[in-house]
């Protein structure tokens, strides 16, 4: 037999086999032996596909990564920028209510007019006990005016330049204000220490005098208008061989929370050079 013989013979004997398996498969008696063939060659190809997406997951996480540290920074930089504005909403609110009382206040004292002013700074010295404001002579600010909250008596202008203005406050202890108590309508004059206390002192001893009492400016001396609050007495000290009494004062005003002040500018203080003054 010749090799074309040959090959003839075995084309025509792969064609035949073709098509029995053809012939077999339509129907439908191959199909266990499909089972037995493919059942190992489709858990291969599902090992190399988690070992592929695994590989392919390692290459691109450098990439993820830096891309979610990047949204990160960003989500924290928005919730900062949240932060602050929140910060300043509040700052908004509490400004709006502490102008809303000083409107309140003035409304109250139609004699008086007011010039608002913000605090801007505290002197830093503990024997001078006084703060500056955003007002001065350009404002229609001078010398001797009176500084109020509208809880009660901050002190009184004592230096004043174009734009702002030193205010010493009643706990300075070169302050001077005479006071009456409002139940038992005793004067007296406060007596600022060094420690930043506040004595009520000259009150006569045939007064009765109890803690809890409120003091008002007395407008004596000419350096306050009279009735405004100054604070509250918390003790009182009476001996018989002393000629006044003398009571601790608990001030109206928290001289360290201190934001927004009104100087009452229509007063007209006695001038400093004059006896009398301070």
């Amino acid at each position: 037999m010749t090799r074309s013989s040959s090959q003839a013979l075995f084309a025509m004997i792969l064609i035949m086999i073709a098509a029995g398996l053809l012939v077999l498969n339509m129907g439908g008696f191959l199909s266990p032996v499909e089972s037995m063939v493919l059942r190992p060659i489709g858990g291969a190809q599902s090992w190399l596909a988690v070992r592929f997406y695994a590989v392919r997951d390692l290459l691109a996480s450098p990439a993820d990564v830096a891309t979610l540290r990047g949204q990160v920074r960003e989500l924290q930089s928005q919730n900062a920028q949240l932060q602050q504005e929140i910060i300043g909403l509040q700052e908004q609110v509490a400004q709006a209510q502490v102008l809303s009382a000083l409107v309140q206040y003035a409304r109250s004292q139609p004699d008086s007019r007011y010039l608002a002013a913000s605090v801007i700074s505290r002197d830093v010295s503990p024997f001078i006990r006084s703060v500056w404001i955003s007002a001065g002579s350009d404002d229609g600010v001078a010398k001797g005016m009176p500084v109020v909250t509208d809880l009660g008596l901050v002190g009184r202008v004592v230096e004043v330049f174009a734009t702002v203005s030193r205010v010493e406050l009643i706990n300075d202890p070169s302050s001077v204000v005479n006071v009456r108590l409002q139940t038992s309508r005793a004067d007296g004059a406060l007596q600022p220490q060094l420690n930043g206390e506040i004595w009520v002192g000259m009150i006569s001893q045939d007064a009765e005098v109890s803690p809890g009492e409120v003091v008002l400016t007395s407008g004596l001396g000419g350096n306050y208008p009279p009735d405004i609050p100054v604070g509250t007495l918390t003790s009182v000290r009476r001996r018989d061989y002393e000629l006044f009494q003398q009571a601790v004062l608990q001030p109206s005003v928290d001289f360290h929370q201190l934001e927004l002040v009104l100087v009452i500018t229509n007063f007209q203080p006695l001038p400093f050079n004059q006896p009398g003054g301070p």
